[in-house]
């Protein structure tokens, strides 16, 4: 009996297709005439149709090499898989077809992972399902594609590939990609999970309720104090102290990090505003770990911190107003909340302004996070 067999196990009867011996010979003549990438044979009147997977895609093999390409590629898709999920090996010739097309080097990057052998990825990106398919934009987790459902897999990707073709000339800050705004470059290994902060949960003690509310500080986009012209600072985007210099920021998270550095920004006063009312970047920063709730000022002042840092002059930026602020990473593990003490700022006023903090380091598991389940197949099937 004349049929098609695909070496990942699928066979297709050819009496339903009419398809001839002579048909056969002909696609077997060329492969110019089945769409790649398969190779065609015949043996014993079968049509063998064998999927290869594309140069395109980056097959992953451990964790670092993940982190390396979501460091270095803007745009990153990860098509997680299992090799006994029949819906996996349906959708890879779509998955690999969109790779062909709209993969390039350094903006945008399909991967492949085996979530059977790379489990930590998995747990790592709260992965239930096979197939998967997560976008990460600036090493940011955005979108997510369960099951094989190529119609939204195409329609998902062929967006995200639209809008970073129409931003690649846009004037954004140092690390802006698909909306998402950092003041500073991302150290090589670790990608930026601020993402991961629990906006309900957000607290700010002596804020100026005439400013931004404290989930401003993890807005995405780009701070208004960059805007060029009379627009710049219409939105008060930004948070300031109210009574004194001091800010109290206690921040939660969805998932246990490893925070390995902080990105603050805040602008500098200008020449035309008065120096009294003027306020002040922050300079001492005292940090407290997995605390429930905001400290109050008495307290943070009678609890020894993990760590307290300077920041210098030097360390802002002078185009984007950001400092990069390193932490004693081996005392930043398991961390499900910060407490930010802003204890001082860099001159006399009485005034503190924070306009964007972005969180770096590594994102670990969901702190609730359910059985694995697996879509179409069980193992072996």
């Amino acid at each position: 009996m004349n049929k098609i067999c695909i070496d990942d196990g699928f066979v297709i009867n050819l009496r339903y297709f009419a398809v001839t011996e002579d048909d056969m010979a002909k696609y077997s003549k060329s492969d110019s005439n089945f769409p790649p990438p398969h190779n065609i044979n015949i043996n014993n009147n079968n049509l063998l149709i064998k999927h290869t997977p594309t140069m395109s895609v980056v097959t992953i093999s451990s964790p670092e090499q993940f982190g390396t390409l979501l460091n270095s590629s803007r745009i990153v898709i990860a098509d997680f898989y299992a090799d006994w999920c029949a819906p996996c090996k349906a959708i890879a010739p779509v998955y690999d077809s969109l790779a062909r097309q709209l993969s390039r080097p350094n903006q945008i990057t399909f991967t492949k992972i085996n979530g059977d052998e790379q489990k930590d990825l998995a747990q790592t990106y709260g992965v239930r399902a096979y197939p998967t398919f997560i976008v990460f934009e600036n090493g940011r987790k955005t979108q997510t594609v369960a099951g094989a459902n190529s119609q939204k897999l195409n329609e998902v990707i062929q967006k995200l590939a639209t809008e970073a073709t129409k931003s690649d000339g846009a004037d954004g800050g140092e690390g802006s990609s698909g909306g998402t705004w950092l003041g500073a470059t991302v150290a090589k290994g670790y990608t930026d999970v601020t993402d991961q902060t629990d906006p309900k949960g957000l607290e700010l003690l002596n804020r100026d309720d005439q400013f931004g509310e404290p989930r401003v500080l993890f807005e995405p986009t780009r701070p208004s104090a960059l805007a060029k012209g009379k627009s710049a600072g219409d939105v008060k985007d930004w948070v300031e102290s109210d009574t004194d210099e001091q800010l109290m920021l206690y921040v939660p998270f969805q998932s246990t990090l490893k925070v390995h550095s902080l990105q603050i920004t805040s602008f500098p006063p200008t020449d035309e505003e008065d120096d009294d009312e003027t306020p002040m970047r922050p300079k001492t920063i005292s940090l407290y770990t997995n605390r429930s709730h905001v400290l109050g000022f008495d307290e943070a002042e009678d609890i020894p911190s993990v760590q307290t840092v300077e920041i210098k002059a030097e360390d802002w930026d002078a185009k984007t107003g950001t400092a990069n602020v390193p932490l004693r990473f081996v005392k930043f593990q398991n961390v499900t909340s910060l407490v930010l003490f802003f204890v001082d700022g860099d001159g006399d006023g009485e005034k503190l302004r924070v306009d964007r903090v972005r969180v770096i380091g590594d994102s670990g598991e969901k702190r609730s996070m359910g059985k694995l389940e697996k879509i179409g197949d069980e193992p072996g099937e």
